[in-house]
C-alpha cells in the first residue's frame, strides 16, 4: 500500500474519531454533570417542596444503585463487544447502535413523562430506572467499543498518543462546549427564566440539541473510521465469560492504573459536577459559568494539542506528576476564593488546565495494558481492557451524583433555592465537600501512582518487540494458511533479500534470533535500503512499525524478515511499507524501505535478519546454505529449501 493512500485512511480516522469524541463527551457531560441539575433544580418543580426533596433523594439513591450495579456488567461488556465479528469491525457496531439508543432514552429523561412526576411519583420512580438503566447499559456499549478502538486504530505508543490527542481535542471541546451552551439554550427555549436557571422546557430542548449531536457523531465514526488489521490483534486464546475478572485482576500493571485512576477520577468528578452549584448558590452568578466553561474549553483545546510533544519530550509519567501537582494547587486556590468571581474563575481554570493531559496519560496506559496482557497471560482483549477506563468514571459519576443529591438537600440547594437563601452553614457543608474531599482523593491518587504503575513507553515497545518475534504462532490451527500435507517437490531458491554483507544469524546482537529460537536462518549488514521478496509467495504478517514482514512461500515456508535489531522502538520512524497483509507477491517484489540515517539517529543496529519459522502448518523441509560469508544482492541465490 503506498504511503498516500496509508496517510489519508489514518488522517480520516484521527479527524472522524476526534469528532466522535466531541459528541460522546458532550453527551457524558450533560450526563454527569447537568442531568442532576435538571433533576434537583426542575423536574419535580410541580410537587410540593417536602415531596420534592424525597424524590429527589430517591432519583439519586435509584441512580447511584442502578451505575454501581451496571459497573459489575462493563468488563461483560467489554468482552461481548470483544467477540463481535462483523465486516464492519468489532467496535462499530455497538459505537453506532449504543450511541443511537442512548440519545433517544436521555431526551425522554429529560421530560416528566407526562406529568407522571406528580400525578404517580411512584409509577414515575420505576419508569425512570428502567430507562436509566437502559441508557445507561447502551450508553456503555457506545462509550467501552469507542474507546476501546484505540489500540484497533494504532498499534505503537507514538501514533496511538497522536489518535489519542485528536479524540481528546475532540472530547476537550465537546465536554466544555457543552458547559458553554447549557445555560444560554436552557433560557432562550424556557418560557420562565426562574431566576436566570430557565424551566423544564428549556432543559429538554438542551437535551435533545445534545443527544441528536451524540447521535450523529457516533455514526460518523462508524463510517469513516478504519480498524487496522494485524497479525499481533489475533488473539491466541479466547477470553470465555467465565474468565474475564481473572484477565482483569491478573494483569497487575492494569489493576495499578485503574486504583490510581478510581481515586482520580471520583475527586475530579466531584468537584466539577459542583461547579455549576457553586457559580449558581454560593457566587450568585449562574450566568458567569458559560464564561467560565468558554475559557476552560479554549484552554483546554491548546493543552491537549501538546500532549504528543510533552509525552515525548519529558515522559507521560512526568506529565501525570506535573499536571496533578498544578491540580492541587489549584484546588486550595478555588477553596479560598470567597466571593470573588476573579479568582475562582481563575482557580477552576487552573485545576481544568491539566485534565486532559491526565486522561491522556491515563487512557494510553490502559491502552498499553492490552499488549502487557497479552505477553503475560496469552490474550488480547482490547474491548474487555478497554472497558475499565468508562468503568472507572461510571464510578466516579455514581458516587458525585450520590453526594451531590445529599450535599444539595444538605444545604438547601434545592427547587427554589437562591444564592440568598443559602445560610454560612449550609456555605460551609458545600465548600468542604466539593474542596476538601476532591483534594484528598487526588492525593490517594498521586500516591497510587507513584508508588504501583511501572508500565511506561520503553517497556512497552520492548513488549510489541517480544510480542512480534511470536507472531509465526498465530498461524497455528487457524484456517487462513492451509496445512501443507505432502512433502515439498524439488527445492526452493530463496534469494537474498537486500544487498550487503552475509553472516551466520548466529553473530547477530539480537538473542532471539542468534539463539536460533525464531529458527534457522542468516543476516545480511545491509549495503542498500530496499527489502525484497526472496521467493514467490503470500504476505502473512505485517506490522505497524514497518520493520518487519513474515511471508510464506506458495509451497508452505514461512519467513520472518526483520530490519534491524530494536528497531521497533522507532515506531515505525525511517520505515515504509508497500505491501499488505493477504497480498501475493513475486520473487524480487519490492517490500519494505529503510532509512540508514533513521536508524543510526536512533542508536540501533540495521542488520537484516532471517528466519525460517517452523510452525505446525508447514511442511517438513531442510535448509542448504549455499554461502555463509561475503557479497551478496538481490539477484543472489543464498540457500535453498528442501
Amino acid at each position: 500500500m503506498s504511503n498516500e493512500n496509508t496517510s489519508a485512511k489514518t488522517m480520516s480516522s484521527r479527524i472522524a474519531y476526534s469528532f466522535g469524541a466531541f459528541g460522546h463527551d458532550m453527551f457524558y457531560g450533560m450526563l454527569s454533570t447537568y442531568f442532576m441539575m435538571f433533576v434537583t433544580g426542575h423536574l419535580f418543580s410541580h410537587n410540593s417542596p417536602a415531596e420534592a426533596a424525597k424524590l429527589v433523594s430517591a432519583i439519586g439513591v435509584i441512580i447511584m444503585v442502578l451505575r454501581i450495579v451496571e459497573l459489575l456488567i462493563d468488563p461483560y461488556i467489554g468482552n461481548t463487544i470483544d467477540k463481535t465479528n462483523t465486516k464492519w469491525g468489532h467496535f462499530k457496531p455497538w459505537v453506532v447502535g449504543g450511541g443511537i439508543i442512548s440519545a433517544v432514552a436521555i431526551m425522554i429523561l429529560f421530560t416528566d413523562l407526562g406529568g407522571l412526576t406528580y400525578k404517580n411519583p411512584l409509577l414515575y420512580l420505576i419508569v425512570f430506572a428502567i430507562l436509566y438503566i437502559t441508557m445507561d447499559i447502551f450508553y456503555s456499549f457506545n462509550d467501552v467499543a469507542f474507546w476501546s478502538m484505540v489500540p484497533a486504530i494504532a498499534f505503537d505508543s507514538e501514533e496511538r498518543d497522536k489518535v489519542a490527542t485528536f479524540a481528546r481535542v475532540g472530547s476537550t471541546v465537546g465536554g466544555q462546549l457543552v458547559g458553554v451552551i447549557v445555560m444560554p439554550i436552557v433560557l432562550y427555549f424556557s418560557l420562565s427564566a426562574n431566576g436566570g436557571t430557565g424551566d423544564s422546557r428549556g432543559w429538554f430542548a438542551f437535551a435533545a440539541i445534545v443527544a441528536i449531536i451524540a447521535a450523529v457523531t457516533s455514526v460518523g465514526v462508524g463510517i469513516f473510521t478504519h480498524e487496522k488489521q494485524n497479525e499481533l490483534r489475533e488473539n491466541k486464546e479466547n477470553t470465555s465469560f467465565g474468565q474475564v475478572l481473572g484477565v482483569l485482576f491478573h494483569n497487575d500493571q492494569l489493576m495499578a492504573i485503574a486504583l490510581t485512576y478510581l481515586f482520580y477520577t471520583t475527586g475530579v468528578t466531584l468537584l466539577n459536577s459542583l461547579g455549576l452549584y457553586y457559580f449558581t448558590y454560593i457566587l450568585g452568578k449562574a450566568a458567569m459559568y458559560t464564561t467560565f466553561a468558554a475559557i476552560n474549553g479554549v484552554i483546554g483545546f491548546f493543552t491537549v494539542m501538546f500532549f504528543p510533544a510533552l509525552a515525548k519530550k519529558f515522559s507521560r509519567r512526568k506529565v501525570f506528576i506535573t499536571s496533578v501537582s498544578i491540580m492541587l494547587l489549584a484546588v486550595i486556590i478555588y477553596a479560598f476564593a470567597g466571593k470573588s468571581v476573579a479568582v475562582a474563575t481563575t482557580a477552576g481554570v487552573l485545576f481544568a488546565l491539566p485534565q486532559p493531559l491526565v486522561f491522556l496519560v491515563v487512557l494510553m496506559t490502559i491502552t498499553d495494558c492490552v499488549e502487557y496482557g497479552q505477553l503475560k497471560l496469552g490474550h488480547r482483549d482490547e474491548g474487555l481492557i478497554l472497558s475499565v477506563r468508562p468503568l472507572l468514571d461510571k464510578f466516579g459519576g455514581a458516587v458525585a451524583n450520590g453526594v451531590i443529591v445529599v450535599t444539595s438537600a444538605a444545604a438547601g440547594m434545592i427547587s427554589g433555592a437562591t444564592a440568598a437563601s443559602i445560610t454560612p452553614h449550609g456555605s460551609l457543608i458545600f465548600k468542604l465537600v466539593m474542596f476538601l474531599v476532591p483534594a484528598i482523593l487526588i492525593i490517594i491518587s498521586f500516591i497510587l501512582y507513584l508508588k504501583t504503575v511501572k508500565l511506561d513507553e520503553k517497556r512497552h515497545a520492548e513488549i510489541v518487540d517480544e510480542l512480534e518475534k511470536t507472531w509465526h504462532k498465530t498461524l497455528d490451527g487457524t484456517d487462513e494458511h492451509p496445512v501443507i500435507e505432502t512433502p515439498l517437490d524439488g527445492a526452493v531458491a530463496f534469494m537474498a533479500p537486500v544487498d550487503g554483507q552475509l553472516e551466520p544469524l548466529s553473530d547477530v546482537a539480537d538473542h532471539a534470533f542468534a539463539s536460533g529460537s525464531l529458527g534457522d536462518g542468516f543476516a545480511i549488514k545491509p549495503t542498500s535500503n530496499e527489502i525484497h521478496a526472496p521467493f514467490a509467495g503470500k504476505i502473512v504478517a505485517t506490522f505497524p512499525t514497518n520493520h518487519a514482514v513474515g511471508m510464506v512461500s506458495d509451497n508452505g515456508i514461512p519467513v520472518l524478515i526483520h530490519v534491524g535489531i530494536n528497531t521497533v522502538e522507532m515506531q515505525g520512524t525511517g520505515f515504509t511499507s508497500f505491501i499488505e497483509k493477504g497480498q501475493h507477491v513475486e520473487t524480487g517484489d519490492l517490500l519494505l524501505e529503510f532509512s540508514f540515517n533513521a536508524i543510526k539517529r536512533a542508536g540501533k543496529d540495521n542488520t537484516v535478519m532471517v528466519a525460517f519459522t517452523k510452525n505446525a502448518q508447514s511442511p517438513e523441509f531442510e535448509l542448504h546454505h549455499l554461502k555463509d560469508t561475503g557479497s551478496v544482492t538481490i539477484n543472489d541465490q543464498v540457500l535453498e529449501v528442501k
